[in-house]
């Protein structure tokens, strides 16, 4: 019974693995791609970067002012990320099976968290472009409405998971709504939410600099004009200082976890 067991575990294993290979076959010859001369391209971009993006003397005088269209970025991407945790947390705790207050409700929050999280970014990007211009308020839009449905899906999913002891508790009380809710479900779910919004903070200044060259907005834009006007020194520190930023504040996020969880 084990060796049938592993047998078909293994047949199935190496259908998959055919299934992969042929529909990756047939999206290149519908594509045109050529993976031979897609990888002998390599070679010659790995030329241009080392010949193109260094970071001279003369560059570094740049530093203040991309810096200053980096905190900018970076505070649009905190910004929008806890403004979306606050409105999630009301959408979560109405579409959770376990604190909502009827089916209404909870399929409306569940219609806008996936809704809003099943479009990209960029998407969003673009739509919010068409009506409000490129400006701040684009981007900040952009990152709110895409964190938004991701992190109400999350709290749904966290406050779903908590354990229903302390809830039943409560209510076998008479505890009011607001009670079980303070008093049972955001102390349990709490440290997991905090450790989505990192997350989404993280995900937020990454996602940031590609809907800053949409936009024209934050350290996307200064990327975008240095690049177009082809000063690939200055793109090089740009892209030197995001990675910095992204490094550190993963590290701070991480340790931030290890604390709360």
């Amino acid at each position: 019974m084990k060796e049938k067991t592993i047998r078909k575990s293994r047949w199935m294993t190496t259908i998959a693995f055919i299934i992969i290979i042929g529909v990756t076959y047939f999206s290149a010859v519908i594509t045109d791609f050529n993976f031979i001369e897609g990888a002998l391209t390599f070679p010659a971009a790995i030329s241009w970067i080392a010949s193109n993006l260094w970071i001279t003397a003369e560059t570094w005088e740049r530093l203040p002012a991309i810096l200053t269209k980096l905190n900018e970025t970076i505070f649009m991407s905190i910004a929008a990320t806890t403004l979306a945790a606050v409105i999630s947390l009301f959408l979560g705790l109405m579409g959770s099976q376990t604190t909502k207050v009827n089916n209404i409700f909870s399929v409306i929050a569940r219609f806008i968290a996936s809704f809003s999280r099943n479009i990209p970014v960029v998407a969003w990007s673009l739509i919010l472009l068409i009506s409000f211009g490129q400006n701040s308020l684009t981007g900040f839009l952009a990152l709110f409405v895409g964190t938004l449905g991701f992190l109400t899906r999350a709290f749904i999913e966290t406050i779903d998971e908590a354990g229903h002891s302390a809830v039943e508790a409560l209510q076998a009380t008479g505890a009011t709504y607001s009670h079980i809710v303070s008093k049972a479900v955001l102390p349990q779910s709490l440290p997991q939410m905090l450790s989505w919004i990192l997350f989404m903070i993280e995900t937020n200044i990454r996602s940031a600099t590609l809907v800053g060259i949409l936009t024209g907005t934050g350290i996307g834009y200064t990327f975008d004009m240095y690049y177009k006007s082809l000063n690939y020194n200055a793109v090089a520190l740009v892209t030197f200082t995001i990675v910095i930023t992204v490094i550190i504040i993963e590290l701070i996020s991480n340790r931030i976890r290890k604390v709360i969880l």
